[in-house]
């Protein structure tokens, strides 16, 4: 299953947050990691409406067998950029004076995190959840 939601405004975003959740749910994830990936979804989208105004937000569902399931969300936008990634990574900084933990703490959340971007033509970040530890 592949789903892609365009991010267009706040209500984009929670639709994401949701389906995200739904699926997770769907692959058999618990409440926790439910929440977690809910989280990080909701954390990207709103990176999106506030630096990039639009994009969009893929999320698949990896099903491979028993011990390779898991859930991936792509969050892409041809906005600005990010001139700094290595600052955009440390806990507590912010350009928007928010609390400055959106990137590092999904990134924490998540089993798998990557990040493609280049100033003046957009971002791509991938994250992964795995059902099983072993992808750790």
């Amino acid at each position: 299953m592949q789903e892609t939601i365009q991010i267009l405004s706040e209500a984009d975003a929670i639709v994401a947050r949701q389906r995200g959740r739904e699926i997770a749910r769907t692959l058999g994830f618990s409440i926790v990691d439910q929440t977690r990936i809910a989280i990080s979804i909701s954390e990207l989208a709103r990176n999106i409406i506030l630096y990039a105004g639009t994009g969009e937000v893929l999320i698949t569902d990896l099903v491979a067998g028993y011990d390779d399931i898991g859930i991936e969300v792509i969050a892409a936008d041809n906005g600005p950029g990010i001139s700094d990634l290595n600052l955009a990574l440390v806990d507590g900084y912010s350009t928007s004076n928010g609390l400055g933990m959106g990137l590092p703490g999904t990134k924490r959340l998540m089993d798998e995190f990557s990040i493609d971007t280049t100033p003046g033509v957009g971002t791509r970040i991938t994250i992964r959840k795995w059902l099983h530890s072993r992808h750790f």
